[in-house]
C-alpha cells in the first residue's frame, strides 16, 4: 500500500501578518503623500491602536534599502528621499533668462576699465548710488569678484572682473575691451542725466531700463521627497 504524500503546509498569511502588511501600506501611503516628514504619532493617529509602528517602519525601510528612493529620518519623522547614490543622475542644466538692469551693465562696464575700484568709486563715476543688489547680481553671475581692500580709511574693497566675464564676452584679454567710440555708439557713455539723482540718492538704480542676459544654472533634484 502506497502511503499518500502529507499536504503541504499553508502558505496563506496569518490575521496578524495580513494586518502588519496593511499597517505598511498605510504607513507607506501617508508618507508618500504628506510634504513633510511624519513622526510616529501622527502615523499612529491613522491606525489601529496595537499597531506596532516601528516594526512597520523597519519593514518599509528594507524594502526601499535597494530602491532608487529610501525611507529616511529627517528632523525627527520620517519621508521619502532619493538614493544617494543616484544624485548624479539626477542633476539637470539648464538655460535661464536672467534680467540684467541697465545700472547693472553701466557698473559692470566701470569695474571692467577702471579696476580695481571700489564701490565709491563706481558711484561717483555713475553720479547715481548703487542699489543693494546691483553688485550681489554680478557677483552671482560670476562676472565680478573682490579684489582685496584698498589701503586708505575705512579699507575699502575693491572690484575686478573675472575670468567667467571675459570668456561670456568673448574677450582674450583686458586690452580686447571696445573703445570709447563703441561705447559711445552703444549709449553706455550718455551724459547723467541729471533729474537721476546724486550719490546720495536711492532711486537711480530702481528705475534703469532692464535688459536680458542669458547664464547658466545647475539645478540639483537629488533628495527631493516623492511628494510635491
Amino acid at each position: 500500500m502506497t502511503d499518500l504524500p502529507e499536504p503541504s503546509p499553508s502558505l496563506e498569511p496569518s490575521e496578524d501578518e495580513e494586518r502588519a502588511a496593511r499597517a505598511s501600506r498605510v504607513m507607506e501611503a501617508m508618507i508618500f503623500a504628506a510634504g513633510r516628514p511624519l513622526d510616529a504619532e501622527t502615523l499612529a493617529a491613522q491606525l489601529p491602536e496595537d499597531t506596532d509602528i516601528e516594526a512597520g517602519l523597519a519593514r518599509l525601510a528594507a524594502h526601499y534599502r535597494h530602491r532608487g528612493i529610501h525611507l529616511v529620518k529627517v528632523a525627527g519623522g520620517w519621508t521619502f528621499r532619493t538614493a544617494p547614490d543616484l544624485a548624479e543622475h539626477l542633476t539637470v542644466h539648464r538655460v535661464v533668462r536672467r534680467r540684467l538692469s541697465r545700472a547693472a551693465l553701466e557698473t559692470l562696464a566701470i569695474i571692467a576699465y577702471h579696476q580695481p575700484v571700489t564701490r565709491a568709486e563706481v558711484e561717483e563715476i555713475r553720479g547715481v548710488h548703487l542699489g543693494r543688489g546691483t553688485l550681489d547680481l554680478l557677483l552671482e553671475a560670476g562676472w565680478i569678484a573682490p579684489k582685496g581692500r584698498r589701503r586708505t580709511p575705512g579699507r575699502p574693497v575693491t572690484w575686478v572682473t573675472t575670468q567667467g566675464f571675459m570668456e561670456h564676452f568673448g574677450l582674450e584679454s583686458l586690452d580686447d575691451l571696445p573703445g570709447v567710440d563703441e561705447l559711445e555708439a552703444v549709449g553706455l557713455l550718455e551724459d547723467t542725466d541729471p533729474q537721476a539723482g546724486s550719490p546720495g540718492d536711492t532711486q537711480g538704480d530702481e528705475e534703469a531700463e532692464a535688459a536680458e542676459q542669458v547664464s547658466t544654472t545647475v539645478v540639483p533634484l537629488s533628495g527631493r521627497g516623492g511628494a510635491t
